[in-house]
């Protein structure tokens, strides 16, 4: 069983302006909500099993949903406190049976090889595989740097200076080791507790990919995508 977490849980701040009636995972792009998007995409690379961490408006979610879609068994994690993204991960997996699984984000589709990342994952014994874009703006997101081995050496805070670079694209191949030292039901950032924490003491590798990347987290981006998918 191919099993993924997505991450959607967020409260959406910045989409506001554009969406107030539904968390952001729900909002309407071209008619159908930007998850459903996501959860195609899953779907068409063979998943079966997802597990969306959910939050804000969570009943929207599961109303919307269901337990089932496009042939995906859905399970929900609900944070009844925000937990962040470490910790929203970290429920989620109580609902997972494997030990490898694939975590990506509500509010982002980037369509890059899912397949690729999970054979790279299990081919250099990593513990955390992370797929990455190159922009032409990186500062927006921050950036990531590897050695020549792909392992990555150093994940950068965003910057005032517009530069390209690789970016987290936000889909992550993740062995559950990767959080033995917390605790279900804790709350941690996935970013500063773990891959920052831990990033010249794990395993940690990158890929690349140039598949087709939009988040909706802030409104241009938002009107972008009624555009383009």
């Amino acid at each position: 069983m191919r099993e993924a977490i997505v991450l959607a849980g967020g409260f959406g701040t910045r989409l506001r302006s554009e969406v107030s009636d539904v968390p952001k995972p729900l909002a309407p792009v071209r008619g159908t909500p930007f998850v459903c998007y996501v959860l195609d995409y899953l779907a068409s690379a063979g998943f079966r099993h997802v597990v969306l961490s959910t939050g804000y408006m969570h009943e929207k979610i599961e109303s919307a949903l269901g337990e089932n879609y496009a042939g995906l068994e859905l399970s929900y994690a609900v944070e009844e406190v925000p937990l962040g993204t470490g910790g929203g991960m970290l429920w989620a997996l109580q609902q997972c049976k494997e030990d490898v699984v694939t975590v990506v984000n509500g509010d982002t589709l980037f369509r890059a090889d899912l397949l690729a990342l999970a054979d790279s994952h299990e081919r250099r014994q990593a513990e955390l595989s992370v797929m990455l874009r190159s922009v032409s703006d990186a500062s927006r997101y921050g950036r990531v740097e590897m050695d020549g081995d792909g392992r990555i050496v150093r994940f950068a805070e965003k910057s005032a200076v517009s530069a390209p670079g690789l970016i987290n694209g936000g889909i992550y191949c993740l062995c559950r080791s990767l959080f033995d030292d917390f605790q279900p039901g804790s709350a941690f950032s996935f970013e500063r507790d773990v891959m920052q924490a831990f990033v010249d003491k794990r395993r940690f590798y990158g890929m690349e990919s140039d598949g087709y990347f939009i988040d909706i987290g802030i409104p241009e981006d938002y009107r972008r995508a009624q555009q383009e998918l």
